[in-house]
């Protein structure tokens, strides 16, 4: 058990080891490690829960079926448009997203989409759109978003393109034994 547990967060435990390492030779960035650890673990905190709830509601809510017939394979503009549409409403910082994906995975959403989804999280976000168009204007954002747009759906189908199937098929087996542990 302490053995799993160990195995599990050896990452963690390696890099406390480093800062303490660290904080004994100079204490004050060791300090400023801890700090900013803190800081970064206390914006997790903050949107990692919501995001869970949201996730739960939505693997329980829509069913694998109506997932698939939407964003899954054969959904053609639809689902880049859901995906888009989704990531752009999205809130948080990326690493929420990944939650998020994992149940997209699950659900059986095509990769592409996924990836779409994805970059329209990092790139299009609506509230990011709204500060760039009152920060930097209209010819800046709407050129931006002329570029980015197709850039993410290329990304998504080059993405799916060079992982190829078997990778794929490997990574939505992880998501689902994720899911049954």
């Amino acid at each position: 058990m302490i053995k799993k547990i160990a195995k599990r967060y050896s990452f963690f435990i390696w890099m406390l080891i480093i800062t303490l390492i660290i904080t004994a030779f100079n204490r004050e960035i060791g300090l400023k490690s801890f700090s900013i650890a803190g800081s970064s673990f206390k914006q997790m905190i903050s949107v990692v829960p919501p995001v869970m709830v949201l996730l739960g509601l939505m693997d329980i809510w829509v069913p694998r079926e109506t997932m698939m017939k939407y964003m899954g394979e054969d959904s053609g503009i639809l689902g880049i448009a859901i995906a888009m549409l989704i990531g752009s409403l999205a809130a948080g910082p990326m690493y929420a997203a990944f939650p998020f994906t994992e149940v997209l995975l699950r659900k059986g959403v095509k990769f592409s989409n996924i990836i779409i989804f994805m970059g329209a999280w990092c790139v299009t976000k609506i509230p990011t759109f709204i500060f760039e168009l009152t920060a930097l204007g209209f010819q800046f954002t709407f050129t931006r978003l002329l570029v980015d747009l197709p850039g993410i759906i290329i990304m998504g189908y080059l993405v799916e393109w060079v992982v190829g199937e078997k990778e794929l098929e490997d990574i939505c087996l992880k998501a689902e034994k994720r899911a049954n542990a």
